[in-house]
């Protein structure tokens, strides 16, 4: 899930299959268990409800969350009961105090950057968090547009903590804390307003792809910039924000461990009630952070690497934000009546993609499986799935390596900076 500017309208069109099949595998009875436990390898690698679709795919089993540069990821029923979103656990503080929240179920994104809390979930520290100020004074507020609707509201400073790392005084993004009339009528116009974790599908968004910020030197320009100044939280208008003062990748404030992350998820053949892995901070920076066994694609500052399928160029990326794999392909039938985003083939399709950095100095083949989704989805109580993939409706350019992806993958995100230049491994 990547919010502009970082994107184009046909890139956004994924987030509405996202919510699609997540709202009607909700109502078709939700339940299931949340995983747990001390080691990465404790979630359900397994079945429950279908035959396993899916047979010689990755196999790498994540490490256990023990150390402090790690924190368990859980992909289950989350706080919406929603498929394939990918939750951790996030502690909001008040910069240099211990008046903090824990709030669970912060979904993982790996296409975006920046924290962003649903305002009902945070309700207990954002009343002490301060709301920055624009150059002008007034009430510095973010809308972040995404492919069904938008986050609007304030950008406040706050002390985060994941795991055993600490990031301070951060520029988080507190969503659905203004009131709804003081929405830009210009600019902030795609959709309806994501407001609370009821319409996120999850207690607020980490993201933590390969960028510091989530708009940059573009931002800095009022003309250009997703930010606005509001006098007393009304009458918004565009402002330009200087680069630290715009919502940050917390993992890049880490004091160590800062310099990228591993996500790992274990393999998983057929669809489960939950799976649990580990997120890893750092690369290279301790014993259990080696780039090791690893191909890495060199990245543009957004992600996206070069590819190719079934002889045409797309533009690549990987990214846990997506609850599916969503590209183009008129050989793969779209479900009927359910569903309807995604593809249903009568079988499961083993598929290949190449894949090369934008150096064009490596490349790899990337092998996967498209599974029908209304069988995937025919256990309501099934919250993992292996195998989805939809089309994003744009026409051929564009492959989204969603969550389907990692499962039984070390995947590895270089964060860009002035010494360092951003890749994607695995």
């Amino acid at each position: 899930m990547r919010p502009t500017p970082f994107t184009s309208p046909a890139h956004l069109l994924r987030w509405l299959a996202v919510l699609t099949l997540s709202i009607l595998l909700a109502a078709c009875g939700g339940g299931g268990d949340s995983g747990g436990g001390s080691g990465g390898n404790s979630g359900n690698s397994g079945n429950s409800g279908n035959p396993s679709p899916i047979s010689g795919g990755p196999t790498a089993q994540p490490i256990a969350f023990t150390a402090a540069n790690t924190v368990p990821i859980t992909v289950g029923p989350g706080a919406q009961n929603f498929v394939n979103i990918p939750n951790v656990t996030v502690t909001v503080c008040v910069p240099g105090t211990s008046t903090c929240q824990t709030i669970n179920n912060i979904q993982l994104d790996t296409a975006s950057y920046g924290l962003r809390l649903a305002s009902d979930a945070a309700a207990q520290i954002i009343g002490a968090l301060k709301i920055n100020t624009s150059a002008s004074g007034g009430q510095l507020a973010e809308c972040t547009q995404f492919a069904d609707g938008f986050v609007w509201g304030t950008v406040r400073t706050a002390d985060v903590k994941i795991g055993g790392e600490t990031a301070s005084s951060v520029p988080i993004q507190v969503v659905g804390d203004l009131n709804a009339s003081s929405v830009p009528a210009t600019n902030c116009i795609n959709g309806s307003n994501e407001s609370t974790s009821a319409d996120l599908g999850a207690n607020g968004i980490l993201g933590i792809g390969v960028s510091a910020t989530d708009c940059g030197t573009a931002c800095a320009d009022a003309v250009l910039s997703n930010y606005y100044s509001c006098p007393s939280g009304t009458n918004c208008s565009l402002a330009g924000v200087p680069i630290a003062n715009q919502v940050t990748n917390p993992v890049t404030k880490f004091a160590v461990d800062n310099n990228g992350v591993i996500v790992q998820l274990p393999p998983l053949q057929g669809p489960a009630p939950s799976v649990t892995g580990t997120l890893v901070f750092g690369i290279g920076t301790q014993s259990n952070n080696a780039l090791t066994g690893v191909t890495a694609y060199k990245s543009d500052d957004t992600g996206t690497i070069n590819g190719t399928y079934k002889g045409a160029a797309v533009a690549t990326f990987f990214d846990t934000g997506s609850n599916g794999m969503f590209f183009t392909d008129s050989s793969l039938p779209l479900c009927r009546s359910t569903f309807t985003d995604f593809y249903c083939p009568s079988s499961t399709q083993s598929l290949s993609a190449t894949v090369s950095g934008v150096n064009g100095a490596t490349s790899g083949t990337v092998n996967f499986s498209v599974v029908n989704a209304q069988t995937l989805g025919a256990n309501g109580s099934n919250f993992a799935l292996p195998g989805l993939a939809g089309s994003y409706g744009g026409g051929p350019g564009l492959f989204d390596f969603g969550l389907p992806f990692f499962f039984g993958r070390h995947v590895y995100y270089a964060f860009a900076s002035a010494s360092a230049t951003p890749y994607v491994g695995f």
